[in-house]
């Protein structure tokens, strides 16, 4: 039942309902985290774009 659960992105209410808001109709998405993994295939892409975003805003 735990995952059942949504947040609100405006507002930040939780509801069970999985297209939008009841209170101000505003799209909902999980409030859980990703499940954390040592054995992540995806972590070296991931570092790279994350060194390579801080690169452009240390230029603006």
């Amino acid at each position: 039942m735990v995952w059942l659960l949504k947040k609100c992105e405006r507002c930040g209410s939780y509801t069970l309902h999985e297209d939008a808001c009841p209170k101000c109709g505003g799209p909902v998405k999980s409030p859980h985290p990703a499940k954390f993994s040592m054995d992540d295939k995806y972590r070296r892409y991931r570092l790279i774009m994350k060194r390579m975003s801080e690169k452009t805003e240390d230029t603006i």
